[in-house]
């Protein structure tokens, strides 16, 4: 779409709107882009791209939106682990901790004892993974332990 329909995420144009009746029968999902917007946003860092992103009233770029709208047409989620480096891990929605643990190495998978866990959203609240766990916010998961999007995973297993 053109930068002006932006602003109220396509509601004013007449042709997203005949887009997004058709999906809502398809039962699909609609977002707009704006592709000179995309192409400015490349060339930008990434202050300077949250900087221009706010001045335009947007929470995320058209990018941002296709990659969290394939995940979900795909069923598809992420867990992160951060031992010795932070590393984010894409598994079906539904995997349980031990075939989390699989995607990593099958050695964890086959020696799963439980799984340490964090939600992303509290820990960057409490800042800190120590300061996390003094509040309970770290916990304990076992085999049947169903992994959520944005999970911290720390597996303990034993081959």
């Amino acid at each position: 779409v053109a930068e002006d329909d932006l602003a109220d995420d396509g509601a004013s144009n007449a042709g997203v709107q005949a887009v997004r009746e058709y999906a809502k029968r398809e039962d699909c999902e609609v977002f707009v882009v704006c592709a000179e917007i995309e192409q400015e946003i490349a060339e930008l860092d990434d202050d300077e791209k949250s900087m221009f992103l706010e001045e335009l009233g947007l929470k995320e770029s058209g990018l941002e939106k296709l990659i969290k709208a394939s995940y979900s047409l795909l069923g598809l989620i992420s867990y992160l682990t951060g031992e010795p480096e932070v590393r984010a891990w894409t598994i079906k929605k539904g995997t349980k901790a031990p075939q989390a643990a699989g995607k990593i190495h099958s050695d964890f998978e086959r020696g799963f004892i439980r799984a340490e866990i964090v939600s992303y959203d509290d820990l960057m609240a409490c800042g800190t993974y120590n300061a996390a766990k003094e509040k309970g916010l770290v916990r304990l998961e076992g085999k049947d332990y169903v992994v959520q999007d944005g999970d911290i995973i720390l597996f303990r297993f034993n081959v």
